[in-house]
This record gives structure tokens, C-alpha cells and sequence, in this order.
């Protein structure tokens, strides 16, 4: 019986201890990453974490892929930024952005960027940059605020026509994804996925690497994955990735934004064109190009670049490629000035 109690209030201290481990984690990555940026209170208990960079105009509007942050425009916002002014933040939900009351939808997530840039002070003309589900948000904001862009860069725009309810065999995906990060929300808030995050980003990787294996295929499978498309990514931000995938916040946040995508799709598959904006969209080599019949419903005057040499990531893949198509617009706008209501 004394052993049982032992081993009990053993049990309870380890994970109390992880509990402290992760607050104070926390806690120092808050106050450690977040200093370049700024929050924006858009009411209603939301706050949106925003980072600018350079001056001059139009403003380049940076928005992530599903669940993705700021950092993933690190490198191109760097670039950009010597030559205009650049704005990359966190949607609700993920990075240090606020918890979202809302469904992470285009319509829903436009608003709250637009409230966001309002108060912020950032004001228009904007050259409005979209990566994968970021592209559906870039292309809701210029039908709902079509008098404040000045230009649109889509790079491999998420397809509604290949998600849920338009393709159910991808449901199980979804389920999957939405079940993963409910697993993980316990897992981070005792502190296990800091172990895990920081021993594959900030340290040797044996840890990430052993629970890897013992979660079989599919967590070696996972862990390829990220390990990938993370190396394509700055050094200096590994960090703060790591920050990032430690949070409970980040896995409950993922989950809304995968819960929402087939309310997204029914937003988005009947969307109307946009009129009299020009949008570049970049394509990879892995995917068919899209044809004349969808370039028209995304807009009026849409030129389709092939990123000849990336696959899902061109911003990662060919950063040269989006930063010269994200030049060619601002260049565009300064020749020819956009009238801003």
C-alpha cells in the first residue's frame, strides 16, 4: 500500500512539474520572441500580434497557410521590406494572436484583418500576398474590400474543388488532423511537446526522434515531414517555431482552422471573380496548372506563373520567384497610383 502511495505522489509531482516546466516555458518565449511586434486590440477580447517592416508604400499584407504563422513570410518580409512597407501577423487562434470566437473562415478572418489594420493605423493601398488557405483569405479581402487592394499574389492558392464537401475522401484527413490535435493539447499543456519540439528544432533530436519511433510509422512519417519543410526555413526562427509548437493554443487553434475547412470550401466554391485587380498566382511543378475556366473564377486578370522548381512551399522552395512577382506589383501601383476611397 505505501508503495502505491509512493508511487502515486510520484506520479503526481512529475506531472506537476511538467505543468511548471510549461508555464514558465511559456512564459520566457512570450516575452523572448514578441518584442519586434505589436498586439492590436480588435474588440471583443481579441488581440492580433502584428509585424512590420520597412516604409514607403503600397503596404504588402502577408497571410499564412492554415496553420501556419508570420514566420513562414520571414525571409521573403526581410527582402520585401527594402523596398516598401510589409505587415505579416497572426490569425487568430495560432502564433500570439488571441484565442478566435469565430470560425476560421475566409469571411470571418478578412474581417478581423481589416479591423485589425484599421486600428493598427496601416493604412491602404495593400498588395494583398496568400499562401495555400491564406490565398482564400487574400481573395475574400478583395471581394469584401476591393476599393483598398492593389494587387493580389496567390502562391498554390488552397482548391476548394479538392476538400470537403466537394471531395469527401479527403474527410478522413480532416477527422485525423482534428483528432491528432486534441490529443496533443494534453500532451503540450504537461509539458511533453516542449521536450519533444525542442529536442527536434533547438537540440540533437534524439527525444523527437525516439517518440517518433515509438508512435510507428505514421510519427516517423510526421516527423520527415516536418522535419523538411522546417529546414527550409531561417535558422533564427527554429526557435520560435519550437515556442509556437510547445503552446496548448497552437493545437486547439490548428484544430478550429481544420474543423472549418469544409465551411470553407462552401464559402469559397461559388466565390465571385475579382474585377479590375490584377493577381498573379504561382503554381508548382508538383500540382496540374489550373485552367482558363478557374483563372476566371478567381479574377478578371489573372497571369498563372509556374514555380518550376517547388513544390507546395514556392515561398520556401523559390523565394526569388515571389518576392520578384511581389516587386512587379508594387512597382505597378507606384506607376500607377491606386484612388483609395
Amino acid at each position: 500500500m505505501i508503495a502505491i502511495l509512493l508511487l502515486l505522489s510520484f506520479a503526481v509531482a512529475l506531472v506537476a512539474a511538467g505543468f511548471l516546466y510549461q508555464w514558465i516555458g511559456s512564459y520566457r518565449d512570450r516575452i523572448r520572441y514578441t518584442r519586434d511586434g505589436r498586439w492590436v486590440d480588435i474588440g471583443e477580447r481579441r488581440r492580433l500580434y502584428v509585424l512590420e517592416k520597412g516604409s514607403g508604400g503600397p503596404t504588402v499584407l502577408f497571410e499564412s497557410g492554415i496553420a501556419a504563422t508570420n514566420l513562414n513570410w520571414h525571409h521573403i518580409q526581410e527582402t520585401v521590406a527594402q523596398f516598401t512597407h510589409t505587415a505579416s501577423y497572426d490569425r487568430g487562434g495560432l502564433g500570439w494572436s488571441s484565442r478566435a470566437y469565430t470560425a476560421r473562415t475566409p469571411a470571418n478572418i478578412s474581417v478581423e484583418l481589416h479591423a485589425m489594420l484599421q486600428r493598427a493605423g496601416i493604412k491602404p493601398p495593400y498588395v494583398l500576398v496568400g499562401h495555400s488557405f491564406g490565398g482564400l483569405v487574400m481573395r475574400r479581402y478583395a471581394l469584401l474590400y476591393p476599393e483598398e487592394v492593389a494587387g493580389v499574389v496567390l502562391v498554390d492558392p488552397m482548391r476548394p474543388e479538392e476538400w470537403p464537401p466537394l471531395d469527401p475522401a479527403k474527410q478522413n484527413m480532416l477527422d485525423r488532423g482534428t483528432r491528432l490535435s486534441g490529443i496533443a493539447v494534453p500532451i503540450a499543456r504537461c509539458g511533453l511537446a516542449r521536450l519533444a519540439v525542442m529536442s527536434l528544432l533547438c537540440r540533437s533530436g534524439r527525444l523527437s526522434n525516439f517518440l517518433a519511433g515509438a508512435a510507428g510509422d505514421g510519427g516517423k512519417h510526421v516527423l520527415g515531414r516536418v522535419k523538411d519543410e522546417v529546414s527550409k526555413m531561417p535558422r533564427e526562427v527554429w526557435p520560435v517555431v519550437a515556442a509556437h509548437w510547445s503552446r496548448p493554443g497552437f493545437y486547439t487553434g490548428m484544430s478550429g482552422h481544420v474543423q472549418a475547412v469544409p465551411e470553407t470550401v462552401r464559402e469559397m466554391q461559388d466565390a465571385n471573380p475579382i474585377i479590375g485587380i490584377p493577381v498573379v498566382l504561382l503554381t508548382p511543378a508538383t500540382s496540374s496548372p489550373l485552367s482558363d475556366e478557374c483563372l476566371r473564377r478567381i479574377g478578371d486578370s489573372v497571369e498563372q506563373i509556374m514555380a518550376v522548381d517547388s513544390a507546395h512551399w514556392i515561398h520556401l522552395d523559390e523565394p526569388e520567384l515571389v518576392i520578384e512577382s511581389i516587386r512587379g506589383m508594387v512597382t505597378g501601383v507606384i506607376a500607377e497610383p491606386v484612388a483609395v476611397n
